[in-house]
């Protein structure tokens, strides 16, 4: 399976090792954002040095400070995880980093509202819905109906989150065809601290 995998809320130099020997495509660091796997921008600057995956810094409604601050540290990509508008979020790829859009969906309908950011993002993101009154964006481990996303269009290429363990991952990217699958908390053994076996148990459940 051509698939291939993003690692999300890495905090620790050993944990993107682990991450980087078991063949993950993109690592991601949560910048400047409220999360317990929350990094400064130079903590997360600190971590990528020497990787050769791409480098994604997750960001929530980013100021132009932080996403040029993201730029010259290096990171190849930026994900906007907040409520980024489309003129915002195409504001932001005009500075020059390939931008990620994550969007929660729980239906068809967010599907569908969500494919508008195509034009603006080169990539989209779709991930479960938070839980009612929770701050935090992304990384709790909650799946979603992955059939809405044959009830929309969807991009020839787009990236699959939301509850993504080594027990489902498969699956998972069997019947939605993700290009890229995200995990975070599905690997961890506790937030912000990953699991080198979990990580190796995805990639070989993925790999099949």
């Amino acid at each position: 399976m051509d698939t291939q995998v993003k690692i999300c809320g890495l905090t620790r130099a050993g944990d993107v090792a682990a991450a980087e020997q078991a063949g993950a495509n993109f690592l991601g660091f949560i910048v400047e954002a409220t999360s317990s796997r929350k990094l400064t921008l130079a903590e997360a600057a600190a971590l990528i040095t020497g990787v050769k995956a791409h480098t994604v810094a997750v960001t929530v409604d980013p100021d132009d400070a932080l996403v040029d601050g993201i730029k010259a540290a290096g990171f190849s990509h930026i994900q906007l995880h907040g409520s980024e508008t489309l003129a915002r979020t195409a504001e932001i790829a005009r500075r020059g980093l390939i931008v990620i859009k994550a969007v929660p969906v729980a239906s068809a309908d967010d599907v569908t509202l969500a494919t508008e950011y195509s034009g603006a993002a080169d990539l989209l993101l779709f991930d479960a819905k938070a839980p009612k009154g929770d701050t935090q964006r992304g990384g709790h481990g909650l799946t979603f109906d992955w059939s809405i996303l044959g009830l929309a269009p969807t991009p020839k290429t787009f990236i699959l989150a939301g509850g993504l363990t080594p027990h489902n991952v498969r699956e998972a990217a069997l019947k939605t065809r993700a290009s890229i699958v995200d995990v975070a908390s599905g690997v961890e053994a506790s937030p912000g601290i990953k699991d080198a076996t979990l990580i190796n148990a995805f990639m070989e459940q993925l790999r099949g």
